[in-house]
């Protein structure tokens, strides 16, 4: 079980001075084997610290091999948002989730359980971030932008990607627990992958739940429309396959709000984010239909215009 690994993190994330490097510190101790890289970027309103996480497998492309590599991303703007709020926020489940997901994959590892694929998990440590308005409840704002977010979180080498991010200050999904997003790649909205889906009952023993996006949501943040948060964020850096795995709740809560994150529900995002690293990497879990894919760009052309933020001199 991952409850071990979201007990402790969580006490080791709850914390004003917590930085990167004891985040690295304690997937270390661990002794698993992997690679885990930390690296402090500035922005307008702080710093925040940058986590990379890669951990081979037995047949993973860091070998050498052709197993393809699954990228877990925390999305969050931050952990804590002091002094304004007292404590660990909401917001901060994307990262406590992702962290937990790789100090389970490094344990596997050092007990002889290595997956096929490589998994690269990247997420960042910020206690101090700053809050900004939204409606029905307030944001977590990040001290640097989504850009940096997606250049230190979303690599070339992820052929998947799981972004995980609490998504609860909305009114259109009332579930305790965590949600499904049907895929995005390359400005489409493809249907929910039902290998996903699989995983999902397989690891919480109920139906799977789902969350609506738009294509609101797939384009990128600064385009001046609404966004149900940053959960796809990842989906307009890369052309790989990209699926939300949202934290929710059934009332709505602020991404500020303090002593509202349920480590039940992170640990069952953790051993879903696992299961689907296993069957990815033995190619038993396909994000999208190739073959759909390309019928529908060859209907209806390419919608790679909705990664960008569009024409410009509209909105001005």
């Amino acid at each position: 079980m991952s409850f071990k690994h979201v007990i402790e993190l969580y006490e080791l994330l709850d914390n004003q001075y917590v930085t990167g490097e004891e985040v690295k510190a304690y997937l270390d101790a661990i002794q698993g084997e992997g690679e885990v890289v930390v690296e402090t970027v500035k922005g307008e309103l702080g710093s925040t610290d940058f986590i990379k996480i890669t951990i081979p497998g037995r047949n993973g492309k860091s070998k050498g091999g052709d197993a393809a590599t699954l990228g877990i991303i925390g999305r969050l703007g931050g952990i804590g948002a002091r002094p304004e709020m007292t404590g660990f926020v909401s917001d901060g489940d994307g990262a406590l989730s992702a962290i937990s997901a790789s100090a389970k994959i490094l344990d596997m590892t050092k007990k002889g359980d290595q997956l096929n694929g490589d998994v690269i998990i990247t997420t960042h440590i910020c206690p101090t971030a700053p809050t900004l308005p939204h409606d029905p409840v307030p944001f977590m704002n990040s001290p640097v932008d989504i850009l940096t977010m997606n250049q230190h979180e979303v690599t070339a080498e992820m052929d998947a990607i799981l972004s995980i991010d609490t998504t609860k200050g909305n009114m259109i999904l009332n579930h305790k627990g965590f949600a499904l997003t049907p895929t995005v790649k390359e400005g489409y909205i493809l249907k929910v992958s039902d290998d996903l889906l699989q995983v999902y009952t397989q690891s919480t023993g109920i139906l799977p739940v789902t969350m609506p996006i738009t294509t609101q949501d797939i384009t990128p943040y600064g385009n001046g429309v609404f966004h149900i948060n940053s959960i796809l964020q990842p989906s307009v850096a890369t052309s790989s396959p990209v699926v939300g795995v949202a934290i929710t709740t059934q009332t709505t809560v602020a991404g500020c709000g303090t002593g509202a994150t349920h480590l039940t529900d992170v640990e069952q995002v953790v051993r879903f984010a696992i299961e689907v690293a296993k069957v990815y990497g033995d190619n038993k879990c396909s994000f999208f239909n190739a073959e759909e894919f390309n019928h529908l760009e060859n209907l209806y052309g390419k919608m790679t215009h909705l990664q960008t933020k569009g024409n410009q001199e509209v909105v001005k």
